[in-house]
């Protein structure tokens, strides 16, 4: 799950990433749960994309594995004068964390969560963090589109100064794919390679709905590929959107 050598050329590649649907997913679900300047966390959060647009308008914490992109972020932050709280933690151990209205983790971070048995851990250490009747939000990849569209494809992309080649392959459990991914990068006359290799899964939404109510987490809404609209389909879904609440009583 490391971006190490990644994190410097990432937000070149990831130039195209649709993060204002992120935003605006997260604000139309702020205001349709009448979450009122909700006390917000971004887990996995990255290069902080995401997470500095939001900060322009509430609270926000954001949470990466990688201390690379979090130095990427907080330089972001910086050169906008915003005030946010960055924490170098993996989302399978997280501590120190409490009385957030609203988590999100976008950009298929659950994915990287590999096992069901890490999933109820994450899961769970996600409802600790929560206020009573607090909100979290994540996508993932959806069976159909690693199936269909990742898996067994090459993807590559080239800049003026970098470029970099992507296979995905499949592992040995249904919904699993390993990414290999090669970078060349530019250093004035010459080009550096660096290799890495990522691993994802994903389940299906029964799964994550077990799993979910496991751990104290009622699920309010589904939606597909940043569509409000409820008119849900697991079979035809790229990616899934799941909001759920947390609920003790």
């Amino acid at each position: 799950m490391s971006y190490q050598l990644m994190a410097r050329l990432y937000d070149e590649f990831m130039m195209e990433a649709p993060y204002g649907k992120w935003v605006e997913f997260t604000e139309y679900v702020i205001n349709k749960y009448n979450l009122n300047a909700p006390k917000m966390i971004d887990l996995g959060c990255g290069t902080g994309e995401i997470t500095v647009q939001l900060a322009k308008k509430y609270p926000i914490t954001g949470v990466d594995y990688s201390s690379d992109m979090l130095t990427i972020a907080s330089q972001k932050a910086a050169e906008t004068n915003l005030t946010i709280n960055w924490i170098h933690q993996d989302l399978r151990e997280l501590e120190g964390l409490s009385e957030f209205d609203l988590a999100i983790s976008f950009c298929d971070v659950m994915n990287y969560i590999t096992t069901e048995s890490e999933l109820n851990k994450v899961f769970s250490n996600i409802a600790n963090l929560l206020n009573e009747d607090g909100i979290f939000i994540f996508d993932v990849h959806s069976m159909k589109h690693i199936e269909e569209e990742l898996i067994e494809n090459t993807f590559a992309d080239v800049t003026e100064d970098n470029a970099y080649i992507w296979f995905c392959y499949p592992g040995e459990h249904k919904g699993e794919m390993f990414h290999e991914l090669t970078f060349f990068a530019s250093d004035r006359d010459n080009y550096s390679r660096f290799d890495e290799t990522h691993h994802q899964r994903t389940f299906s939404v029964n799964v994550y709905q077990n799993l979910l109510k496991n751990c104290g987490l009622e699920i309010l809404n589904i939606y597909a590929d940043f569509s409000i609209e409820n008119d849900f389909s697991e079979e035809s879904a790229d990616r899934i959107f799941i909001i759920a609440q947390k609920r003790t009583r």
